[in-house]
């Protein structure tokens, strides 16, 4: 087995401040730094106290914060977004959640950590917005191309919100094997051609990473 990789320091950044003269909903979700990372913290808590660790493959793949970035990730757990943040630092990774999730009180504290929801049993428009306008903003938007866990079909909103928003996207495998926790980055897709296209693209590469060492 592969010996546990120390895992990243969080650094902070400075949230997107909302510009003087403009209506609110015309910029993306604020994030609050502080709620932001408390959040991430405490939702690898669990993980840490099982003994669980995180190995972390392909970091030399993700692109400096500042730069639009959709990060596509496999999703097999509930902690995948916050794992996933984990091994981010310096990024702000905005996700797209299920509306379910925005219930009071925890619904607040996803806002503030910049996510936001999306009504899956329908074509969200307003999510789409949301998510573009992250992009405009040169934030980090972070979606799970299955649409739920272990959903195995891709769906086409990542390569939509990529080509609309001429993001390139970084995708990421996730796979845990007893207590090791695999994270794979693979080489950033830049947005061309189709959504048909680009959505098996993104696909397979999500496959490939997801995929036991040495397979």
């Amino acid at each position: 087995m592969t010996a546990p990789q120390p895992e990243p320091q969080p650094s902070f950044v400075a949230a997107r401040p909302a510009a003087p003269g403009h209506a609110e909903e015309l910029h993306a979700p604020p994030v609050n730094p502080l709620v932001y990372q408390l959040v991430v913290t405490a939702m690898n808590m669990p993980r840490l106290l099982r003994g669980e660790y995180i190995h972390t493959l392909g970091r030399e793949h993700i692109p400096p914060p500042g730069h639009k970035l959709v990060v596509a990730g496999a999703h097999v757990s509930a902690l995948d977004p916050f794992i996933i943040a984990k091994v981010m630092p310096g990024h702000h990774v905005q996700f797209m959640s299920k509306k379910e999730l925005f219930k009071p009180i925890m619904g607040d504290i996803i806002k503030a950590g910049g996510s936001f929801p999306i009504d899956r049993s329908g074509n969200d428009v307003a999510a789409i917005r949301t998510a573009l306008r992250i992009l405009k903003e040169d934030g980090t938007l972070g979606l799970f191309p299955e649409g739920t866990r272990g959903g195995g079909q891709m769906q086409g909103g990542v390569a939509l919100i990529a080509l609309r928003g001429r993001a390139p996207v970084l995708p990421v495998g996730l796979r845990r094997d007893g207590k090791r926790w695999l994270v794979r980055f693979g080489p950033v897709i830049e947005p061309k051609g189709s959504i048909k296209a680009l959505t098996a693209q993104v696909g397979e590469e999500i496959l490939r990473l997801s995929a036991p060492l040495g397979s």
